[in-house]
């Protein structure tokens, strides 16, 4: 289904995983239906509402406290005056776009349309705050998808007070 916003996998990778992980609890199926069964025309842009059911500290991290809706693609018209039809983005139909987004049972498959006819898998448990490159040829379909997993900060104890002693060790011989 096409997306006129923002499609790059920086922006858009992190929306899906954490929908499919949160707001669908794995349900593919469901998900799906909701991007594109559901839909008349397409989107014009996918929204933090794909968030919802996810941990307040992974939606903030993901949006930075922005909260915009999912928008479908409204006054769709044909030029002659006939009623629109639904178009689905097949492979034959990609020749204006940059990057597709393929649902797997194991998956999200990510294709740099300008550089590939196929595209690395992003297993659905990859976590979304992960740094994505949008760098079309990182995404080879062979290779690894190009996710660097987010590095955390291990909580430092307050029960220890920062003037005590150090430990004594005992000399080395």
């Amino acid at each position: 289904m096409y997306v006129h916003f923002d499609g790059y996998p920086d922006s858009k990778l992190p929306l899906l995983l954490a929908a499919y992980q949160h707001r669908f609890a794995g349900d593919l199926e469901a998900m799906a239906r909701h991007l594109i069964d559901e839909v008349h025309h397409g989107w014009d842009e996918l929204g933090t509402d794909l968030l919802d059911g996810a941990p307040a500290a992974l939606r903030r991290s993901l949006t930075g406290d922005q909260e915009y809706p999912s928008r479908q693609l409204t006054n769709v018209y044909n030029t002659d005056g006939t009623p629109p039809e639904r178009e689905l983005i097949t492979q034959d139909s990609t020749d204006d776009l940059d990057w597709a987004y393929v649902l797997h049972p194991r998956g999200i498959e990510v294709i740099a349309l300008r550089a590939y006819d196929r595209g690395s898998v992003v297993a659905w448990d990859t976590d979304p705050r992960g740094i994505i490159r949008a760098d079309p040829g990182a995404w080879h379909p062979d290779s690894r998808a190009p996710i660097v997993p987010p590095r955390f900060m291990p909580h430092l104890s307050t029960t220890v007070p920062v003037t005590a002693p150090a430990p004594n060790r005992a000399a080395r011989r």
